[in-house]
């Protein structure tokens, strides 16, 4: 890779003669700044946007590279940091990495050469260099939803993992017994926390997750429609589906209905992130949701307190159970899985035909309780 020297040698100029044309500086002669420009071309040189992003002089300006902005999580969260961001006097510039990593580099390379002041990011895996790269030259920066393991940045985030105990528990207390998972990108921090504290709180209730309930989505809708069909062509399909993000408990409601059940009376449907939709969805999905709002407003003020000398802090706050209608509520058990028991003829609850909740190891944490 080129670098500023070869440029300059290239074009029979000095270093700072380059830096002055990279930057537009008025100073540098026509001639010169001819040169410059072409033996960039020539050489393919490209500026180190990290270095470059290093300086004293403020723009008031933050960058947000959020993973989808398709998601209404994170189109919630980017309002809550622009709003956030414009109380402090700062603006905000947005970057949606569409969940690709490579797309995700290019907005942070950019924002950095339009000279921020900070960069809040929720990365899409964690196996980026230049964000290795940005914290190591000091760039002020931090992750928020997401983080990536081994990186020297405050985080803010939400902990789903009482939350996910809590849906377990409500699952288990309606009778279901064979539960299925659409996980998110195990390169994120998140699709692998949320399955990992999923198969955690299922193995206190005793109730087993095997391979075939594990379906991998990537964030995505279509993901969650393919995973659920996958689901539903079990010779014993699951009783009850948690889907890790909200836009692939939406494909798995779109599989479900094109099959032409019902939810829950075929099948029973949870989702990890609650969303405005939730709501007016028949029946309304039950879901966990995150402080969203929260989330923002703390991570613009952890990114000021670093771009203002402060120690910046990580937060972490609590998701929660809202409990609706989707995973069989009204009836306080699973049909489902009472007819199964029915039909083998077996009877282990106090009524011909339905079967008792495990008890779980201690009492769950309360939930909220939706009236919708």
């Amino acid at each position: 890779m080129a670098s500023i020297k070869d440029v300059a040698a290239e074009a029979g100029v000095s270093v700072a003669t380059v830096s002055r044309v990279l930057n537009d500086h008025p100073s540098v002669s026509a001639d010169a700044r001819t040169r410059v420009l072409a033996a960039v071309a020539a050489l393919g040189y490209r500026p180190n946007a990290v270095a470059r992003s290093l300086r004293t002089d403020q723009t008031r300006t933050l960058g947000l590279v959020i993973s989808d902005v398709m998601n209404p999580y994170f189109t919630e969260l980017a309002r809550s940091v622009e709003e956030a961001a414009r109380a402090l006097g700062y603006s905000v510039i947005i970057g949606n990495a569409d969940e690709r990593p490579e797309l995700q580099d290019h907005h942070v390379r950019t924002l950095l050469d339009r000279r921020i002041d900070g960069l809040l990011v929720s990365p899409t895996d964690g196996g980026s260099p230049l964000m290795l790269e940005a914290a190591r030259a000091g760039t002020p920066m931090v992750f928020v939803d997401r983080w990536i393991p081994g990186v020297d940045v405050p985080v803010v985030r939400a902990d789903g993992r009482a939350a996910i105990r809590d849906l377990v528990a409500h699952l288990c207390g309606l009778g279901h017994r064979r539960v299925a998972i659409i996980a998110g990108p195990a390169a994120t921090t998140t699709g692998s926390e949320r399955v990992q504290a999923f198969r955690e709180a299922l193995a206190e209730y005793g109730v087993p997750l095997p391979d075939a309930y594990i379906g991998q989505g990537d964030f995505q809708a279509e993901s969650g429609r393919r995973v659920t069909e996958g689901f539903l062509d079990l010779p014993e399909p699951p009783e009850v589906v948690f889907a890790t993000d909200n836009l692939m408990a939406l494909g798995a409601l779109d599989a479900v209905r094109a099959r032409g059940l019902r939810v829950p009376c075929d099948i029973a449907l949870a989702a990890f992130d609650d969303i405005p939709w939730f709501v007016h969805t028949d029946p309304p999905v039950t879901a966990i949701a995150q402080p969203t709002r929260e989330l923002g407003r703390a991570a613009v003020r952890a990114l000021v307190d670093r771009i203002e000398g402060r120690p910046p802090q990580s937060v972490t706050l609590p998701a929660r159970l809202v409990v609706r209608r989707s995973c069989g509520e009204e009836s306080g058990r699973n049909p489902g899985a009472a007819r199964d028991v029915a039909a083998r003829g077996e009877n282990r609850g106090d009524n011909p035909g339905e079967i008792p909740a495990p008890h779980p190891p201690q009492s769950p944490t309360p939930v909220q309780r939706s009236t919708s």
